[in-house]
Order: C-alpha cells, then structure tokens, then sequence
C-alpha cells in the first residue's frame, strides 16, 4: 500500500511530528487565517477545510481559542505519477487554516477579545476575508442586516487602526534618530513609516504601498503589519448562487477592484454537504447537479497557496513522489536548498523534466532517451510542475 505523507512548508528548524497507523504527518507552519465578523460562515468553512469540529452556532464569539486545520493542496500531477512509477509513498504540500473568532467594532481597542483577535490574524501568513453574500433571517446579523461590504470595511477600519497604531509607536522611537543623526538605517525606516502613515491615514490596506529596494522591503516586512497580508475574498454565498454568484458579490468586486486581492465565491453550507461524502463517485454526481466542476474548498485551497505568490516542484523516484514548495520566481539552488540546505552550497546542476513530457513519455529513462531532459545550471527559474533531480558536491 502506497503510504501517504504530508510535507508542509518549513519556516522551523525543527517540528513536531504527528503519527496514526495510517498517515505520517510532519508538521510545519505556513500559516492562512479565516476572519470576518461573526455569524458569516467562517467556523462552517474551517470544518469543511479540516474536518475538524470547531463549534458553528448561532450567536458571536463560538469560536474562542482559534482552531487550527491542516489542508492538503490538491495535486493530482502526484497521482498521475505515482500510477506510473508505484512510489512507496506520496507526499503532497499542505496549508495550514487558522479560524479567528469574529471580530467586532472596536476591535483595535479591545472591544469583544479584539486584541486576542488581532495576535492571532499577525501570526498568519495570509488572510481569507469571509463575507455573508446570502440573506437568511434564520442566521441573526451582528449588525441586523446583511451588507458584505460594510462588513468589510469595518474589519479593514480595525485592522489599519491597529497597523497605525504600530507605526505611531514605531515613528515615536527612530524620528529623532533619522531627523537629527547620521544614521542612514533610522532615516529610511523613517521613510517607509511615513509612506504606511500616510495611506493608512488614507484608509488605505499597507498591502497598497510599495517599496522598490530589498532595503526598504526588509523594513516593511519586519514591521509585520496586518494589512499587510496578502488577502483573498470568500464570498459565502446560498446554493443557487454558487455557480454564478450575486448582486451581494459584485458589490464586493466593486468595492475591492483597486486593491491587489482575490475573490473567491464559496457556499459554505453546500460545501459542508459536498465533505460529508466519503465515495468520489457520490461527490461528483453531487456537484455535477449543482453545476460545479470541482468543490469551492478545492478552488480555495489552490487559491490560497497562490495568494503567497507559491508554486511546487516534484521529485519523483521509487522511494517517494514528492511536491516541494517554492516561492514563484526562485532559481534551481534556492529550490534545492528547500530539501538541505547542503544541495544549495553545493549546487552543480539541475536535471529537469517537464511534467506533461513525463506523462506522455511514460518514465525517466524514456525522457532521458526522448531528449526530453535538460540540464539547467545555478540561473535556471524553477516553473510550476517541473520534476527535478539535483547533483550537488558538499
């Protein structure tokens, strides 16, 4: 039997690993946080993700402590061949989904645990904005009626107002310095604060400010600001609108067509209808009539990892077929420094197959003989799907 493993992407040195007699899971933190205010669907979709239990009910602040779910990425390039090299074991990547509880007005000053909500949200890598696109008079609105946009814009109000916060207190601390001193480092933070000041003050997402050199990008980064964060927007929308969406939702493309962000329409109560079926067969059949092509939970979770601006490479041998993720533009030693960092050091050169030559081709040796493999050196841009053996001297 073909075990299966679950490889997620490493910003530890070290993790924990979790075993049950079936699966090994070696766990590591690449982190997507579900916000939005309470009662939109948010605990709904966390079980769809993660088959985990978080508590669903009908009044604000069900979900306390943030749950954490880890979620396979879809890759069906790994069972296509594992059909044709019979590997001991699969591993795909995975992104882990943390569910905040709802945040609330008055977030930014502690109102509803909103500092608990916030520590969370700084510690994720990215954020799914959950909106409610669906009336449903069963399902009590925070703010009585249903209004995607205002729902967003105080989520995005309470977030800047945080961020600004940051920079206050941050501008506080080196505007002297940078002002008055030689200091070149202290003068270019000062740059970069007053340039996030200015658009937040603006009611603007930092996320809209961009810096130029990696000087003024390290800076920005270590400020770890929460509108920041890559985020997408999950439409949860009723059944019938799952396909083609609503007015609810091109309110919302309206509403966020400057900002660099994704919009996702997902009906979360169909999706944890579509989860409870254990048979491939019964799930499509299922969303053959709902006219889906595929579960939203799948959209979403490739969505997600494009959001990081992530692709993945494979290794693929009779040990293992393995995806390995890299951030999209990265060169064959920085890839192969994913695996140990030695094989970076190290780097001599890179052997690569395309995917598609693989599949039509049948095997390495086939490839290899097809002239189907290239030798690619320490310049080479790694592309999605590319199978690749590494040589390297340490």
């Amino acid at each position: 039997m073909v075990q299966r493993f679950v490889s997620r992407i490493k910003i530890c040195i070290f993790a924990p690993r979790y075993e049950n007699k079936h699966i090994k899971y070696i766990i590591m933190a690449l982190k997507c946080g579900i916000v939005g205010l309470p009662n939109v669907g948010k605990s709904t979709l966390f079980n769809c993700l993660s088959n985990a239990k978080a508590q669903s009910a009908n009044f604000p602040f069900c979900t306390i402590e943030p749950n954490v779910g880890v979620i396979t990425v879809p890759d069906e390039r790994l069972n296509k061949l594992a059909e044709l090299i019979h590997p001991q074991r699969i591993v795909p990547t995975t992104v882990e989904i943390v569910d905040i509880a709802g945040l609330v007005k008055g977030a930014s000053k502690g109102e509803g645990l909103g500092n608990k909500f916030l520590a969370n949200i700084r510690e994720t890598d990215a954020i799914l904005h959950v909106l409610r696109c669906f009336d449903d008079d069963n399902i009590t609105h925070v703010d009585g009626s249903v209004d995607p946009v205002r729902d967003k814009e105080i989520i995005d109000y309470e977030l800047q107002l945080k961020d600004l916060e940051t920079i206050d207190a941050r501008i506080a601390k080196v505007q002297k310095q940078a002002q008055t001193g030689g200091d070149k480092n202290a003068k270019m933070t000062y740059e970069v604060l007053s340039r996030y000041k200015e658009a937040l003050e603006q009611g603007k997402a930092a996320r809209t400010v961009q810096f130029e050199t990696k000087d003024e990008q390290r800076i920005a980064r270590d400020l770890f600001l929460l509108t920041s964060k890559p985020v997408m927007y999950v439409c949860n929308v009723d059944e019938a609108s799952a396909v083609t969406g609503n007015a609810y939702v091109e309110r919302v493309r309206e509403a966020v067509k400057e900002e660099n962000a994704e919009i996702l329409i997902l009906a979360a109560k169909t999706e944890s209808e579509i989860a409870e079926f254990d048979n491939y067969e019964e799930r499509k059949m299922f969303l053959d009539e709902l006219g889906l092509e595929e579960s939203g939970v799948s959209r979403l979770i490739r969505s997600a990892y494009k959001l990081l601006d992530l692709e993945t490479y494979i290794t693929a041998g009779e040990p293992e077929v393995r995806a390995w993720t890299y951030r999209k533009g990265s060169k064959a030693p920085q890839c192969a420094g994913i695996i140990h960092t030695d094989f970076e050091k190290g780097f001599i050169r890179a052997e690569v197959i395309k995917y598609e030559d693989y599949i039509a081709l049948g095997s390495e040796a086939a490839c290899k003989e097809a002239g189907k493999m290239s030798i690619e050196g320490k310049e080479y841009v790694v592309q999605d799907g590319d199978i690749m053996h590494f040589r390297f001297n340490v």
